[in-house]
């Protein structure tokens, strides 16, 4: 599903942070990256979903070379394929829930009916017409998370997706998550601090200089 060829990716003050980083993440797999701060976790996640640019190297998404697309059709592809959970949120705050958990679907022209169930699937059920104004920080994360999953991505960017969350809700979030991947066929990348939320994916790498290592690999 997702091949990085020879990535590299510097900051604007000249540091490198990703250096000719290679891995392949097959169809249906579900991967969890952990890493101390600022080796590049985040910055990976961002340049696999297209919202930075690399220096150097290929991302390919299910056979397509990244680089091959035009800007109409990378965002095409986006919008079809993927799925985002970033620490920011980006919910819109002009929005109801719904239409908030919907908007992937209204994009792609499809029926919204799953915008309802995915708003209870997160512990929402009856705040449809609520404003993201109205919740929480770990509501929104959950909004957040419902609208990644909505249109059945193929492939799910997760960063750091329970940082805002108890644990109980935590471990409720992690669960749906994996049930969506494998009921899906669809393939997810975990970003994460925690060896919890780590463990609930199919294996653990740690991004290191040396590049993407399996967590067993990795001296202590």
């Amino acid at each position: 599903m997702l091949q990085l060829r020879n990535i590299s990716k510097s900051y604007p003050n000249g540091r490198n942070v990703l250096s000719n980083l290679s891995h392949d993440i097959k169809d249906g797999e579900y991967v969890a990256i952990m890493g101390e701060s600022g080796v590049g976790k985040s910055t990976l996640l961002n340049l696999v979903a297209g919202l930075d640019s690399l220096d150097a190297g290929e991302i390919v998404v299910d056979g397509v070379p990244m680089s091959s697309l035009n800007d109409d059709e990378a965002t095409l592809l986006r919008r079809k394929k993927f799925g985002f959970i970033f620490q920011a949120f980006h919910v819109l705050p002009h929005l109801t829930l719904f239409q908030n958990i919907a908007l992937p679907l209204m994009l792609n022209h499809s029926e919204t009916h799953r915008a309802r169930l995915m708003l209870a699937a997160v512990g929402l059920r009856g705040r449809e017409q609520d404003f993201p104004r109205q919740l929480s920080g770990g509501e929104l994360q959950r909004v957040a998370i419902a609208r990644a999953l909505v249109h059945k991505p193929k492939l799910l960017l997760a960063d750091e997706p329970t940082g805002n969350l108890d644990p109980d809700t935590a471990h409720e979030v992690l669960r749906l998550l994996r049930d969506e991947i494998k009921q899906n066929g669809a393939s997810g990348i975990l970003v994460t601090h925690s060896p919890a939320a780590a463990a609930t994916a199919d294996r653990i790498l740690m991004l290191t200089k040396q590049g993407l290592l399996p967590m067993e690999s990795v001296p202590a």
